[in-house]
């Protein structure tokens, strides 16, 4: 699949909350064909101090306006900096970057996201349903402040929440919401980005009622190409780099979740 470099036009940067922000993003040329997992690499040129690209999940896609979104987390000076770009300027990026999750047909899929490890969540969702999967979607937060976009998982399937200060659905951490350990073992396959905690502890889950799952992996990526060697993590593979054999694995390729 070939990859793009162009500046892609802002055509809305709408703040959600103090924490959170979503980029809408047109390509002058056309979308290519992308698929959820991917991800796209921009480069910050609002933020004097940032000097690598930095790597967003694809959030969600329009084709008939050759729209990407982009769900974003302000964690630094580079996605501070981008919190603040106008409707009407450019944004150099490369995409679609990496490899996707598994969208299999007609069966029943469980979606668990964390914070901003929802991002590729919602893309997912819409492509499973459009295959004819069920989904249920798990969302998990601190506290009701880091779940947005409700309205945006409505109609896809059933939608849970999980916060650790009880604010908006049942209190606690989101692997432990009561209907996992009742109904976990119903779903044919597993999707899951977030902390890695939270990863660790789904797939332990996933491990116990033998339901394959698949991460989205949030290594440090500088390049996206597999050339620094920043992103790289443990496989039964041997090491691999998160950017080009990811972000998406299924669990039982990653030694340190098995």
């Amino acid at each position: 699949m070939g990859k793009k470099v162009e500046d892609l036009l802002v055509i809305e940067n709408i703040p959600l909350n103090e924490n959170y922000f979503l980029l809408k993003l047109n390509c002058p040329s056309g979308l290519p064909p992308m698929f959820p997992g991917q991800f796209v690499s921009i480069r910050v040129d609002s933020s004097k101090e940032t000097f690598l690209r930095r790597p967003f999940s694809i959030h969600d896609i329009d084709y008939s306006t050759d729209q990407i979104s982009l769900f974003i987390k302000r964690v630094g000076k580079a996605t501070d900096s981008l919190s603040y770009i106008k409707k009407g300027e450019t944004l150099s990026a490369i995409f679609p970057l990496g490899n996707s999750f598994t969208l299999d047909e007609e069966g029943h899929c469980l979606l668990i996201g964390g914070g901003c490890g929802v991002a590729p969540l919602l893309f997912l969702a819409k492509c499973l349903v459009e295959k004819k999967n069920s989904v249920t979607i798990l969302i998990g937060g601190r506290s009701s402040c880091d779940i947005v976009l409700h309205e945006a998982y409505s109609g896809l399937g059933e939608v849970l929440y999980m916060t650790e200060d009880g604010s908006l659905g049942e209190k606690g951490l989101v692997t432990a919401h009561s209907f996992l350990e009742r109904r976990i073992q119903s779903f044919d396959r597993i999707y899951t980005c977030g902390p890695e905690p939270m990863m660790k502890a789904v797939n332990r889950l996933a491990m116990k009622k033998n339901v394959p799952c698949e991460v989205s992996l949030e290594n440090t990526m500088a390049c996206g190409f597999g050339v620094c060697l920043c992103c790289v993590t443990e496989t039964t593979d041997g090491r691999q780099c998160v950017c080009t054999e990811g972000p998406v694995f299924n669990t039982n390729r990653l030694k340190w979740l098995i």
